[in-house]
């Protein structure tokens, strides 16, 4: 079976690795008013990878972990506050700038500039910084998901650093990097590949994403994948697709 990349709607993203394991990206499905009726119960999840704590990002890691029971990385103090509000689950909780090997998979967090707290009865908790993602597979190119993030000069390193030749990028704006911020960042990392989320969710988001290709530079701009939600996305070892 072929590695594949897919947008679920709004900030989630599904890896299908070669053997055939579910690796899900901030998990919001039942509630993700654009994520298709068929997708928003997923049929298998080995792992979970979590940016941050918002309702938007975790909304489904419980009902995930009591049908999977998968393991959940993500920041130490989102796994901690997770853990005491779900009761159960196998969390790895880390930190930016930290990475492991979780059953063959490689995952580092970087460092994203927005916020994290997790909903309460009682109001938001904290839960920690929020992240970005590398997630590193031999025999497949790296992917880099920026979480929730505007632009920071920062991201120079994480090219240097992980080489991500998939970059998944937030450009609806309000919440997160819009069009402009989106484009410098992708300069700064030079992907193969783009692949824009985080838009289309909600009236205050961009609706598509033909603002930020046209503020991409010219040897950018064919590296856009804009795919549906739901469209598998191939993903090999130099780079990702559209079918």
């Amino acid at each position: 079976m072929s590695a594949t990349i897919t947008w679920l709607g709004h900030a989630t993203i599904r890896l299908v690795l070669p053997d055939e394991r579910v690796i899900l990206i901030d998990p919001w499905l039942t509630d993700n008013p654009v994520c298709p009726d068929n997708l928003k119960k997923p049929s298998r999840c080995d792992m979970i990878f979590l940016t941050h704590g918002h309702t938007d990002h975790v909304g489904d890691v419980k009902a995930l972990i009591e049908r999977f029971d998968p393991p959940v990385i993500g920041n130490f103090e989102l796994c901690n506050v997770l853990e005491k509000q779900i009761g159960k689950g196998r969390y790895s909780g880390m930190n930016t700038g930290g990475t492991q090997t979780i059953e063959g998979v490689r995952v580092s967090l970087t460092q994203a500039f927005h916020s994290s707290g997790v909903d309460s009865p009682d109001g938001p908790i904290y839960a920690g910084m929020p992240n970005g993602v590398v997630v590193s597979i031999d025999g497949l190119a790296s992917v880099y998901h920026a979480g929730d993030t505007d632009v920071f000069g920062d991201m120079r390193l994480i090219a240097q650093l992980f080489e991500p030749k998939v970059c998944i990028l937030p450009i609806g704006g309000y919440y997160t990097m819009g069009a402009k911020g989106a484009a410098m960042a992708a300069e700064m990392l030079q992907p193969s590949a783009i692949i824009p989320i985080h838009y289309r969710t909600f009236p205050v988001l961009a609706q598509s994403a033909d603002a930020f290709r046209a503020e991409l530079p010219s040897n950018l701009k064919e590296r856009v994948i804009a795919a549906d939600v739901g469209q598998e996305v191939a993903w090999t070892a130099m780079g990702a697709s559209a079918r």
